[in-house]
């Protein structure tokens, strides 16, 4: 949205890059989600060759497809040196900014997937048409990306107690799609996680824990953060408090 401030890739990057002991122990939604891609990668008749993850973290994603496809090798792209050193030997690894574009493959990839990646690039529409574009006709793309819709109860205590909501701003799934040629979608859907905790700060902190704390929502003082967590909604008796991600996982072929 206009007048937003702009996230930094540098400075991404660097969150991310301090977060890399943490990371593996903290992702869980996003090793769900590496598990799901590969999943459905599995439906597909996707031809060996070159095949990536885009923004590849610790790997989660990277090892769930190879393990899904048993003789095929991912390489593992990402910005960050210190995520690409914690990958085990043997893995083939590119250290590249994802915000400057793909890189010069040797050869088209066959696919590409990517999770947990879009939302931090600049202009995720362009991002994710531009991948499209690089696929060789027959090639795939798998991505899960949260989107907007995501943390309702955040925002809504945000609101409640007067407080601006510092969540990064989630593309909007109709803008994405819009971004697509036609006649390639074959898979897109919508999907709600929730993750319940004993307080709001337990929901939050491991945003921080897995580097994913860089914002263009601002910035709160201790005590606006207190008030905001005054006004979480309590989801109920047993489970506590919730935090909701609106994630779209899309299935692509050339």
């Amino acid at each position: 949205m206009a007048g937003e401030p702009v996230i930094r890739p540098d400075q991404v990057l660097e969150r991310f890059s301090r977060a890399a002991p943490t990371y593996a122990g903290h992702a869980t939604l996003q090793q769900a989600m590496a598990w799901r891609l590969a999943q459905l990668s599995r439906r597909c008749s996707i031809p060996r060759g070159l095949w990536a993850d885009l923004g590849c973290g610790t790997g989660h994603l990277a090892a769930a497809l190879e393990a899904a496809h048993p003789g095929q090798q991912v390489i593992r792209l990402d910005g960050s040196s210190a995520m690409l050193n914690i990958h085990p030997r043997g893995t083939t690894t590119l250290q590249h900014d994802l915000s400057r574009g793909l890189p010069d493959w040797p050869e088209p990839p066959q696919l590409m997937a990517s999770s947990f990646v879009l939302h931090w690039l600049p202009d995720p529409a362009q991002q994710l048409r531009s991948w499209v574009d690089a696929l060789p006709e027959g090639g795939w793309l798998a991505v899960a990306v949260p989107v907007d819709g995501s943390f309702p109860q955040w925002q809504q205590a945000a609101r409640a107690a007067n407080q601006a909501c510092t969540a990064l701003t989630m593309p909007v799934r109709e803008q994405l799609m819009e971004a697509l040629p036609d006649g390639v979608v074959e898979r897109d859907e919508c999907l709600s996680f929730t993750q319940h905790a004993a307080n709001p700060l337990r929901l939050l902190r491991p945003l921080s824990s897995i580097g994913a704390s860089v914002t263009n929502g601002g910035r709160l003082s201790p005590g606006q953060w207190k008030a905001v967590f005054r006004a979480w909604p309590q989801a109920d008796s047993s489970t506590g408090f919730a935090l909701t991600w609106r994630m779209w996982v899309l299935m692509v072929k050339r």
